[in-house]
């Protein structure tokens, strides 16, 4: 089934009510998780004054998950509810953040629960995500897919704008523990909206016979065998690792060695984020100017000279708003690629999402 009786329609997206309910709630989210972008590395550094190994650690702990389990995740999601996948993964990942500022309420948190939370939301955010991303094709048509693909990137690149400067100003009037609250709510509400969809789903019955794993080396090969997704797939993972070693240690390297502000922080997080809704929403225009595999390559080229601002930076308001204008860019590289390469890939099975999961970096995708 690729869309609901009130999919049928072409003139709007926005007559789509489960197009709404399912943006609704994923946009809540990623604004939700740009909260906790912003104030955990606060919390951390500034509250519970974290030695660089250990802020490591977090990090690390933190993208594990979607390396071991996304491919599992979009096995699991081919062959059962996505929506109960998707409503599983942010009641876990409530609960699990929720215990962050009652351990601070009580004087008892530590840098082992942030670490063991940040693993908990790892693993359920990426079986959300699995789910999540094979729902859409389900709830509108296929012509409407990169149209809808384009709205989706530029909504969450916004939202994730919003959700920064908000959580600057929670962490500023409530300090850095409450403000992860925001975040919590925006999973209830995602868990919510995802109830509300109400197109049926179905699923094969030859994936209910099957194994897990061949399920999983079926996907590879799929993979393997379409050279545009194999080139994607590449391309992800080592873009993905340069920027898991840099992020590691980013907000360290802002907060202690550049001195910023929590609030700083949280706006230059901001218009990073604003960055990445200007890259999605100009993508479908600079790929039909330049084509979309010269568009990829040139927004990959000119990833890598902003980071030359963090080479030099030093103390001081320059320095902090040349670093916001080049995290801007680096963001908006990212917004029209990764557009652009969903609306290469959309149409193939879950698995094959799934490999993008695999290698997506977990501090500046559009994630949870």
């Amino acid at each position: 089934m690729t869309a609901s009786p009130d999919s049928t329609a072409p003139a709007s997206l926005w007559r789509h009510r489960d197009f709404r309910r399912y943006l609704t709630g994923q946009t809540a989210s990623v604004a939700g998780s740009s909260i906790t972008s912003m104030a955990l590395p606060v919390l951390a550094v500034l509250e519970l004054d974290a030695t660089t190994g250990q802020v490591a650690w977090l990090a690390f702990l933190g993208q594990l998950p979607p390396a071991l389990l996304a491919l599992h995740a979009g096995a699991l999601a081919d062959r059962h509810s996505k929506r109960r996948q998707m409503i599983s993964g942010d009641l876990v990942s409530a609960a699990a953040l929720a215990t962050v500022p009652l351990a601070a309420a009580l004087s008892v948190l530590t840098l082992t629960q942030l670490m063991v939370v940040a693993a908990v939301q790892g693993a359920a955010g990426v079986l959300h995500d699995a789910a999540a991303i094979s729902l859409l094709p389900k709830l509108v048509e296929r012509s409407l897919i990169q149209r809808s693909n384009s709205r989706i990137g530029s909504l969450f690149a916004i939202a994730a704008t919003g959700g920064s400067n908000v959580g600057a100003a929670l962490t500023a009037l409530l300090g850095p523990a409450r403000a992860l609250l925001g975040d919590v709510a925006s999973y209830l509400l995602s868990a919510w909206c995802t109830a509300r969809i109400q197109t049926r789903e179905t699923s094969p019955a030859r994936v209910q016979k099957r194994r897990l794993r061949a399920e999983i080396v079926e996907g590879l090969r799929y993979v393997h065998g379409d050279q545009r997704l194999r080139v994607l797939t590449w391309v992800n993972a080592t873009t993905s690792l340069a920027l898991a070693v840099l992020n590691t240690l980013w907000a360290l390297y802002l907060l202690r060695v550049l001195e910023m502000s929590a609030t700083v922080f949280g706006v230059v997080l901001g218009v990073g984020a604003l960055g990445a809704a200007v890259g999605a929403l100009a993508a479908p225009a600079l790929a039909r100017v330049y084509g979309p595999g010269p568009m990829m390559v040139g927004a990959l080229a000119l990833t890598p000279l902003t980071q030359l601002p963090l080479l030099l930076a030093s103390p001081g308001l320059g320095w902090e708003i040349t670093i916001g204008g080049a995290l801007f860019l680096q963001l908006a590289c990212a917004g029209a690629a990764g557009t652009t390469q969903r609306s290469i890939s959309w149409g193939t099975s879950v698995l094959s999402h799934s490999m993008s999961l695999w290698t997506v970096n977990g501090a500046h995708a559009v994630r949870r």
